[in-house]
Formats: C-alpha cells, sequence, structure tokens
C-alpha cells in the first residue's frame, strides 16, 4: 500500500472499529475470535475479488495480498467453501416483502386506503393470500410467528390479522436483529468502498450527512420525533418507487435502495 495512503486508512479503520468493538465486547466476543473472523474475510474477499482480469485469485496471490502464509490461506479456503451461505437476508426480504404488499396492494386495501384487517384464510383478500403472493419459499408458519413476535403484525381474537407496521424490525438483540445490524453496515460500507475506489467514469453512489456539534442537549427529544417523523416518510416514498419499478416475474434485477440512520454521539473520547 501506498505509505501516504495507508495513515488515513488505518485512522478511519480505528474510528469504525471502535463502535464494533464495543458491541462484540458487549456480546461476549474475544478479540481471537473477531482476529480468526478477519482472517477468514480477508482470504475470501482477496479469493473472490482480486483475481488478475477476471480469473481466480491463485493461493500465491491471495497470500501475497494477505500476508498470510499459503497454508493458511488453503486451510481457510478448505473452511469456507464446505460453510453454508447464511440465508438470514433473504429471509428479512421477505417478511419486508409482506409488510410492503400489505401497504399498497389494492386487493388488500380499504377503500380509504389503509392496509384491511385480513382474515386468516379465504379464496379473497385473505393473510393466506397475501403470504402466498409475498412470502417467496419461505415457510408461513415461520414467517407469522416471526411478524407477531416482532410487533409487525398483530392476530386478534377472532383469529384475523392486522398490520401494525410498514417495515419489519426484529426485536433489538436477538438473532434476526443481529443478522440485520450486519446487513446494514455491509451496505453502507460497500457504498462507501466504492465511492473511494471506483474508477473516474464510474458514477458515485449517494452518501452524505446532516450533522452538528453544537446542539443543546435539551433538543434531543425534538429531534428524534423528527428524525422519526421525516425519515419515515422519505423511506416509504422510495419504497413506493421502488415497488412500482420491480422486474416482471423470472427477470433478474438489481438490489437497490437507500439506507438511514440517525448521529447520536455522547462518547467521552470517541475519536474526532
Amino acid at each position: 500500500m501506498d505509505r501516504e495512503l495507508e495513515r488515513p486508512v488505518l485512522t478511519a479503520c480505528r474510528r469504525w472499529l471502535r463502535p464494533v468493538a464495543r458491541w462484540l465486547l458487549r456480546s461476549g466476543v474475544t478479540w481471537k475470535e473477531f482476529a480468526e473472523l478477519s482472517r477468514s474475510v480477508f482470504v475470501v474477499t482477496a479469493s473472490a475479488e482480486f483475481g488478475i482480469r477476471g480469473r481466480p485469485t491463485n493461493v500465491s496471490r491471495v497470500a501475497l495480498l494477505t500476508g498470510l502464509s499459503r497454508r493458511d490461506v488453503r486451510r481457510i479456503q478448505d473452511v469456507a467453501s464446505s460453510s453454508p451461505s447464511p440465508a438470514a437476508e433473504e429471509s428479512l426480504n421477505h417478511a419486508s416483502r409482506v409488510l410492503t404488499g400489505w401497504h399498497l396492494d389494492s386487493d388488500f386495501l380499504a377503500p380509504d386506503g389503509r392496509p384491511r384487517v385480513l382474515p386468516a384464510d379465504g379464496p379473497d383478500s385473505s393473510f393466506a393470500q397475501l403470504l402466498r403472493r409475498y412470502a417467496g419459499d419461505i415457510p408461513a408458519t415461520a414467517l407469522v410467528k416471526e411478524l407477531v413476535k416482532s410487533g409487525s403484525v398483530e392476530r386478534l381474537q377472532d383469529g384475523s390479522y392486522r398490520v401494525l407496521r410498514r417495515y419489519y424490525m426484529p426485536r433489538a438483540m436477538d438473532g434476526r436483529a443481529v443478522e440485520r445490524s450486519g446487513s446494514v453496515l455491509a451496505d453502507l460500507a460497500t457504498t462507501i468502498e466504492h465511492n473511494l475506489s471506483r474508477e473516474p467514469d464510474e458514477p458515485s453512489r449517494f452518501e452524505g450527512r446532516a450533522q452538528n456539534r453544537r446542539i443543546d442537549p435539551r433538543h434531543l427529544p425534538a429531534f428524534r420525533a423528527f428524525v422519526e417523523r421525516e425519515a419515515q416518510s422519505m423511506l416509504e416514498r422510495v419504497d413506493d418507487w421502488l415497488s412500482t419499478h420491480e422486474a416482471p416475474a423470472g427477470e433478474a434485477g438489481l438490489r437497490l435502495g437507500i439506507g438511514v440512520y440517525a448521529i447520536h454521539d455522547t462518547t467521552p473520547g470517541e475519536p474526532r
């Protein structure tokens, strides 16, 4: 690496690693476990994405890029090839699709445009029909249980279902919430990495912040309410646009979207 670039990269890594380390420590993950995970990710990424002229990256080049021995590279590659790929993101997507369909599909809307309370089953506008249309191949029983447990959907005494949220948000620090957090961080990091390493003729991807370091703490509740209202409204408009521009069934499509997060920094000694 160019020495003039190395220091800013390591400084940036130190900053984003601090909240990650805080989260890992609270979750009982040791530095050795994280180091082994990091080693594996370096090898998998170098193997998959750093071949020359589109060819797979050979072991010697992976070793050169990562600083590991060829024996370690082979060991990690063998382990990675036998590990199943996580399906968490796919199930999260289907949960969100069910909720979006309930809010946008006219078959499941009342005359005033609001989502209907749906009977559990039936030939028309039922909860079962909603799941068949939007849940894909995810088992319906497991998906319904998760939607109810997360507070996204409510099962009424007569057996019908009422939607409570437009977006699926798993409970804080349960397994799905943790897996979702990895997806959110990956999306943000992928956008930043693209903007830093893209070719001059490649378009950048939107990434920006609005922040101020001199806000009176008394305004925090008002800021939270403002963000919840405005950010949710924007996400719903984006969701509407995405839903009306889906590729026809059976055709390949792109994953597009945006992510929004609040900034609230009160940690003493947090690097600036």
